[in-house]
């Protein structure tokens, strides 16, 4: 955390804290002090900054070494004389001391920036690559500092002549020091890197030897450091596609392909050691993988949200879009019409995650495309870069050689690889379906060992996202190994991972009926809702909802208890996901008159009523009003008779007509037309009828 100063109304100076977790590498968000800073409050501040930048003195820096420490030379030196004097009387300075010491807070704030970025975890090549930036920026800095130091009127302060003659040779020093790559850094790894690139657009396998150089050169000697490297390519292709900036997402593309090669390719033999690098938590696939990229758009620009802040209502907007409306007069909320009760806008951070995770598993997306061309961000399946397409081709060409040809420790871990690649976006999974990966992957499911099994079916469960993965694993008869890992998987997260690929392959018409010829594909499905962990649960719902769209699928589920199942779970789960999922399988079920049947024996009709009354989520609602359309379409007057008996009923689907989507919305109009219906013709002598002026509907005789 770094401490800016501000000055607050009264004039007051005061400590603000600025969250570094947010901030861009080799972005400088710094802050120059007001005017009227308290000189106090300022040097205390600038002590502060000197006193962190020293602690990076200890610290390895894999480049800018020459640099680093030079810049932390001479701020070691200067944090002797604030030392001196710092509990000296200052309150009298004259202004060009003000603004020396100003100057000195601004430029140690970007000297402490670029330490950080120089020794960041994962930053190493990245930062070797855009070695000349940052020794610009070191450069600019150290002769801010000469600048500073030259209108700083010395004979004001008491201090020792050693710390004198200290302040005198670091001002001479930093306006006429030198500040350059080292050798070895500019003439030889820089250059030698860009080789490797120039070599993989070639479709030239690098020379091992020379890459293993290059890398240790910056210390990157092992699998977890590769994938640490990898991992921060990502987020920084993630990030710069929200923002809408290209400058440098070629060259971030093509280090994060070269550095995924090396992971698979140069440090294999140490995938053993590092399984606890298993950072994909499949609980998070089917929840990313069924969101609507349409809910990433703002409502009023209808373009991807970059900044996504949240009003008073509780709507969602971009931070541009709503400004502009706020800032036009508007005070009320652009989607529902309401009255805002504060114009604060709150970021909402966790949206904005959720749609860099989005781009950064579907391959990198191109904002500006997605706002031009209007299309699923999710379409986009064209590499990043010519060396690094050629790259992930080189390594998926070699995976498939260690699946078929390699050891069983090289089988594993290839299939390990794949599933991280596969994660990453489309166009790694369309190079591993191509090169043919996918039938010994689901050859290795049969294995005794619980890590490759594991392994296999997670990296399958990537690969079915894809269509032509789909179309692979059903060509190779992939569906009855999976549903046996389903039902006899050797760990929780076989049989999860196996749940949520059944879910994807689902996705596609056809095989929903393939699926259920198999007689322990819906069996074992709801074992795992009923008996398996939170996530092979919610997994398992997923898939069954999808299958349940085939009617003639509905007996064998009913005939297993389905329905008292998920009569369960939605009166009793305390997870509002699992209650949401359970319904949507109900409505799935109500769909045919067999399910209509059985809801109406096995679940109560009044616990439909129920959720839809006290629910706070509009997905639970409408998922309700669905079931119950679906069930007085199949059973008439004996529903429709419970459902205009209810108070407060009709109120509730008028608010969802209006408030809810298109279909939604549809849902609930049909849903009021038939109650309302029953209730004219069944004598009680009223009808509702619509005013859109109002949020109630009216009465009339």
């Amino acid at each position: 955390m770094l401490n800016i100063l501000k000055l607050s109304s009264h004039n007051t100076p005061m400590l603000t804290t600025f969250d570094q977790t947010t901030r861009r590498i080799l972005h400088f968000p710094v802050v120059f002090p007001c005017q009227n800073v308290n000189p106090t409050t300022l040097l205390h501040s600038i002590l502060s900054l000197s006193n962190s930048i020293t602690k990076y003195q200890p610290k390895f820096f894999p480049t800018q070494r020459r640099n680093a420490r030079e810049a932390i030379r001479q701020v070691t030196i200067l944090s002797m004389f604030l030392n001196e004097i710092i509990n000296q009387d200052v309150s009298c300075l004259p202004d060009s001391a003000i603004l020396c010491f100003c100057e000195l807070h601004y430029s140690f704030q970007k000297i402490e920036f670029l330490l950080k970025d120089c020794t960041r975890s994962g930053a190493r090549v990245y930062i070797l690559m855009k070695s000349h930036v940052v020794t610009n920026q070191f450069l600019t800095n150290i002769r801010a500092i000469a600048t500073a130091l030259d209108i700083l009127p010395l004979s004001l302060f008491k201090v020792s002549r050693d710390v004198e003659e200290m302040v005198d040779m670091v001002k001479k020093q930093a306006s006429t020091t030198s500040v350059v790559l080292a050798c070895d850094d500019e003439y030889v790894v820089v250059k030698r890197f860009a080789l490797i690139l120039n070599r993989f657009e070639n479709r030239f396998q690098p020379d091992p030897i020379m890459t293993r150089q290059a890398l240790c050169h910056i210390r990157i000697s092992s699998w977890s450091e590769c994938h640490n490297e990898v991992m921060f390519l990502n987020e920084e292709i993630s990030l710069c596609l929200l923002e809408n900036n290209g400058s440098d997402l070629h060259l971030l593309h093509s280090l994060a392909g070269f550095m995924q090669y090396c992971r698979g390719v140069l440090f294999e033999n140490s995938f053993v050691e590092n399984m606890h690098y298993q950072i994909y938590h499949e609980k998070d696939e089917l929840n990313l993988g069924c969101l609507n990229p349409e809910d990433f758009r703002c409502p009023i620009s209808l373009e991807l949200m970059m900044d996504p802040v949240t009003v008073s209502t509780g709507q969602t907007y971009d931070r541009v879009s709503i400004e502009k409306w706020l800032n036009s007069g508007n005070l009320i909320c652009p989607k529902t019409g309401g009255k805002l009760a504060t114009t604060e806008l709150v970021p909402n951070s966790n949206l904005r995650k959720v749609i860099r995770q989005y781009c950064i598993g579907h391959g990198g997306v191109s904002v500006s495309r997605f706002q031009m061309h209007n299309r699923d961000i999710s379409s986009t399946s064209l590499p990043g870069s010519v060396a690094s397409a050629e790259a992930i081709k080189l390594l998926s060409e070699y995976l498939m050689r260690r699946l078929c040809n390699g050891t069983a420790k090289q089988k594993n871990s290839a299939a390990y690889e794949i599933r991280l690649l596969a994660k990453s976006n489309i166009f790694n999974r369309f190079c591993l379906i191509e090169v043919g990966v996918v039938p010994p992957l689901l050859t290795l499911l049969s294995s005794s060992d619980s890590t490759i099994q594991e392994n296999a079916i997670a990296g399958l469960l990537k690969l079915s996202k894809h269509l032509n993965g789909k179309q692979t694993i059903i060509d190779h008869n992939g569906l009855i190994s999976i549903v046996s890992v389903l039902k006899n998987g050797l760990t929780q997260g076989c049989k999860q991972a196996a749940a949520a690929t059944i879910f994807y392959l689902s996705s596609v018409q056809t095989n929903r009926k393939l699926i259920g010829e198999i007689p322990e594909a819906i069996p074992a499905l709801i074992e795992q809702v009923r008996a398996g962990t939170s996530c092979g649960r919610k997994n398992s719902l997923a898939a069954l909802f999808l299958i349940l769209l085939e009617p003639r699928n509905h007996k064998t589920a009913l005939s297993l208890g389905i329905i008292p199942l998920l009569s369960t779970l939605i009166s009793t789960s305390e997870k509002p996901e699992i209650v949401t999922d359970s319904l949507s399988v109900v409505a799935a079920l109500a769909e045919s008159f067999d399910g209509s049947d059985g809801i109406l024996k096995d679940l109560s009709l009044a616990l439909i009523i129920n959720t839809l009354k006290k629910s706070a989520s509009k997905e639970c609602c409408v998922t309700c009003v669905s079931i119950l359309l679906a069930l007085s379409n199949n059973w008439g007057d004996k529903v429709i008779a419970v459902l205009a008996s209810e108070p407060n009923l009709m109120s509730l689907l008028y608010s969802l007509s209006v408030t809810a989507g298109s279909q939604a919305g549809k849902k609930a109009r049909a849903l009021f037309r038939i109650v309302n219906r029953f209730l004219v013709t069944s004598g009680s002598g009223s009808m509702v009828n619509w005013d859109s002026s109002r949020f109630e509907p009216v009465r009339s005789c």
